[in-house]
């Protein structure tokens, strides 16, 4: 058992050797499809559709992470010049965090039906406050103040099967009625419940659109059931004139409006089981009108083999996505950078949060990463930014869920396994 033990050392020293010497450079082809041991703040890659292997080159495996307690000793891995604290503890499986425009932070409590709200009023980094501002609804996700800008009337809640909405003031703590169900999100009365049930929305910058995401209900089947599925849907602000704005978005988990250009942007969880490093998860903007590929293609004109055949007057249509993440990553929210604390290279750029595999031989995900942008594109590159999550052994002790730019400038981080949200604030002094 000794020469086991030697050569996981000698195996976790390489692999931090790599992490420390890649921190700059940037990692294409193989290189960047690695694991947990090479992830670390600063490190880049950028992965292309030429890079990816043939269908099943490897068996896809289930790999569940072993969740535990965070390590004495441990703690969320930032850049340097960046000091990582803890926000707030004790939640209920937080997921997507949003701020309000007086800055109070809204947080969906899922899988309690509930939407928590949390304010610093001191500006410490700690919450004062710590309510439930709305119960009883129904698996919440996606959160929205209408209209954007600095008086909202409303907030809209993103339920597994309807958009509904509440009056709103800045400062309010508690919901006043019950909410009104504005968007069901049926199709002839078949709820489109099951399988991914997230349902993000975000309003266009004019506040004149509202923006849906529902994903599949299936890995990558196609039925009757799917047809009003991974798809993100549009609709005037009364839920009026409701389209499909982009489809074939296997579960487009997270949206973001760009502050500057205003396109709407998506996180994605692509479909899984053809392979350790297929099919790439993405975030992109968001083409109107335009097709993604699921469940017959993907990333451009490639052939799903359990379509084999199927739908060849759609080959030519696909959009390959501006950033290809490492596949089985499980990208889920994602936000903009518009604030002023942070250097002047995360400035309108991305951050999205990589939940964490499940389905691959090797872990992967479980970080934040930073998405650079130019003129309002995608660079195609991605950078880790929070990182440290997992152990030597491979265990899981924090998976990062929902981002969020605070009053302040600071990113504001949600994790549903440590149930706590972290705070990453730019002071110039924190350690690598």
């Amino acid at each position: 058992m000794r020469w086991m033990k030697t050569i996981q050392i000698a195996w976790l020293s390489f692999a931090a050797f790599v992490t420390l010497s890649s921190a700059q450079e940037l990692l294409t082809g193989k290189a960047a499809m690695g694991d947990w041991t090479t992830d670390a703040p600063g490190v880049r890659r950028h992965l292309r559709v030429g890079d990816l292997p043939p269908p099943n080159e490897k068996e896809s495996v289930t790999n569940k992470p072993k969740e535990v307690k965070q390590p004495e000793g441990a703690w969320p891995k930032a850049p340097k010049g960046f000091t990582v604290t803890e926000f707030a503890a004790d939640l209920k499986k937080p997921r997507v965090i949003v701020t309000a425009p007086n800055g109070d932070i809204f947080v969906a409590e899922s899988k309690s039906d509930q939407i928590t709200i949390l304010r610093d009023a001191d500006g410490d980094g700690k919450p004062e406050l710590n309510e439930v501002f709305a119960d009883g609804l129904n698996q919440p996700f996606g959160i929205a103040f209408y209209p954007p800008g600095d008086n909202p009337t409303h907030i809209y809640i993103g339920n597994t099967d309807a958009v509904v909405r509440m009056p709103y003031q800045n400062g309010q703590t508690k919901a006043e009625g019950k909410p009104d169900e504005l968007v069901p999100l049926s199709e002839g009365g078949q709820l489109t419940g099951g399988g991914h049930w997230t349902r993000d929305i975000v309003f266009s910058k004019d506040g004149k659109k509202l923006y849906i995401a529902i994903g599949s209900k299936s890995n990558v089947d196609w039925t009757k059931e799917e047809e009003d599925r991974a798809r993100i849907f549009e609709t005037g602000p009364e839920g009026q004139d409701k389209r499909v704005y982009a489809w074939g978005v296997r579960n487009p988990v997270g949206l973001a409006i760009h502050p500057i250009t205003g396109d709407l942007w998506t996180s994605v969880n692509e479909r899984d089981a053809i392979g350790d490093d297929l099919v790439p998860d993405y975030v992109t903007r968001v083409t109107e009108g335009g097709f993604y590929g699921w469940p017959w293609y993907y990333m451009g004109g490639h052939q799903d083999p359990r379509h084999q055949g199927a739908k060849p007057e759609l080959k030519d249509k696909v959009i390959t996505p501006d950033v290809l993440i490492q596949a089985h990553s499980a990208s889920l929210d994602m936000v903009f950078y518009d604030g002023k604390q942070f250097p002047e290279e995360y400035r309108n750029n991305a951050f999205a949060a990589e939940h964490g595999s499940w389905n691959r031989s090797r872990r992967t995900g479980y970080k934040v990463i930073h998405i650079p942008t130019k003129d309002g594109k995608a660079t195609g590159e991605y950078v880790d930014f929070l990182t440290g999550f997992v152990t030597d052994e491979g265990d899981v002790w924090g998976r990062p869920v929902g981002v969020t730019v605070a009053k302040d400038g600071a990113l504001l981080v949600s994790d549903d396994s440590g149930n706590r949200i972290w705070r990453v604030a730019y002071d110039g002094k924190g350690a690598e």
